[in-house]
């Protein structure tokens, strides 16, 4: 050593006993993350994607649906749809806008969906994960964890490489939904593992398949729609906005919001229809009226023309080929047989039983120093944000209460 030079301080041990690891590097793990950090436990955040936040970079088609200042009743679904108010008295969205404004994230409404200022969903995981890195959490890329067990009194998450310790341990990790690599539920395992009952994921918020030979023929079309879902001939629900007509059957928001209903009918053999009205400004007779009106002005058209400057001409192809086509333009039956897979989904419905859960600090009531949040607990949100909203709401309070276990 150089005369004069200090010695380097060493570092000093991290107990392992105030560490907190965090499992899933997405929206609910970042901010579970910096929520511990905050209070000056030790956190380590382990990712399996080479990048934090790579669903966050790709939701809202790159612009990001933060939250939704309307937070309607029946926003959030689950076998247990009450299960979230504990959640949300905590931390609410008037929390998430002033965390969010803290790491420099300023929003844009759009009739109450919030999305960044920016118009770029990219600055969300970065701005995170830069106020993470700012509290000192560890974060650890490319760690696929195999397996978590409790011994000697610390908390073990191992894996392909390293076996890491900690007194709490926060399970983050989403589901199987998204074309994103690394969407692969694999801690629908770990929680199974560890004695919590699962209940089964299956794609929502997603396109829906049809029985229908001439759905070419509409193929490209979007309008305007009332839809209604029936599940074994019973009124199940009802959305109306803007559908997407394909050569499968039918999306857009409105299918969206329905899906995951139809997803856990199907499931249990049940059968499901739509009723899609192309014109929910028209009674079936009021229709029937305006035609013949429109019969009487232009004698010359025939039945397809007629529709012409009411509908699309791609649906009314399809429309005239039915028996009755007034009564095909405000109720047009749909059979559905499916649902696109989880790599066209944008969540699931499913997951972890949230009777094994405590509300109040979304820790297991089976093991002690175990928490959970986000998308891989038994709560989906409707379109808008509701997800996003979920996963900062559940990563906060999992990540608040968590580290309280260890100071």
């Amino acid at each position: 050593m150089k005369e004069n030079q200090p010695a380097k301080k060493k570092k000093k041990p991290v107990d392992p006993s105030r560490s907190l690891i965090v499992i899933g590097g997405g929206a609910a793990g970042l901010m579970a993350a910096v929520q511990a950090a905050k209070t000056g436990v030790f956190v380590t955040l382990l990712e399996h994607n080479e990048k934090t936040g790579r669903k966050i970079a790709v939701t809202g088609n790159g612009r990001c649906n933060l939250t939704n200042l309307d937070q309607y009743e029946g926003a959030y679904r689950g076998t247990h749809p009450e299960f979230v108010r504990e959640t949300f008295e905590q931390f609410s969205v008037k929390d998430t806008l002033d965390f969010f404004e803290e790491i420099g994230i300023l929003t844009t409404e759009r009739k109450g969906w919030l999305y960044p200022r920016s118009g770029q969903a990219k600055c969300v995981p970065e701005l995170l994960e830069m106020k993470a890195r700012s509290l000192k959490v560890k974060i650890k890329t490319l760690e696929h964890v195999k397996k978590i067990f409790f011994s000697d009194n610390l908390w073990n998450v191992q894996t392909e490489t390293w076996t890491y310790q900690g007194g709490a341990v926060i399970l983050a990790g989403g589901s199987k939904a998204s074309a994103v690599a690394g969407a692969d539920g694999s801690c629908y395992a770990l929680a199974s593992e560890l004695g919590h009952q699962i209940i089964k994921p299956l794609p929502a918020l997603t396109g829906l398949k049809c029985q229908n030979s001439s759905l070419s023929l509409w193929a490209g079309v979007r309008t305007e729609a009332a839809v209604q879902l029936f599940i074994d001939g019973n009124l199940s629900g009802k959305e109306t906005g803007e559908v997407q007509l394909t050569e499968y059957g039918i999306s857009g928001i409105p299918v969206f919001q329905l899906s995951r209903y139809v997803a856990r009918a199907l499931a249990e053999k049940k059968q499901v229809q739509l009723s899609v009205n192309f014109l929910p400004e028209y009674t079936e007779e009021i229709l029937k009226q305006l035609m013949k009106k429109r019969k009487e002005l232009c004698p010359y058209k025939t039945e397809e023309e007629l529709f012409a400057g009411l509908l699309p001409d791609r649906l009314v192809r399809l429309l005239i080929k039915q028996k009755d086509p007034l009564k095909a333009a405000v109720d047009f039956m749909l059979t559905v047989k499916g649902s696109l897979g989880f790599e066209q989904a944008q969540v699931c419905s499913g997951g972890v039983a949230t009777d094994e859960i405590n509300p109040s600090t979304l820790e297991s009531r089976l093991h002690r120093g175990l928490y959970f949040a986000g998308e891989l607990l038994d709560i989906d949100g409707a379109c808008g944000g509701y997800n996003l909203q979920w996963a900062w709401s559940s990563g906060a309070v999992a990540g608040i209460h968590g580290a309280k276990e260890l100071i």
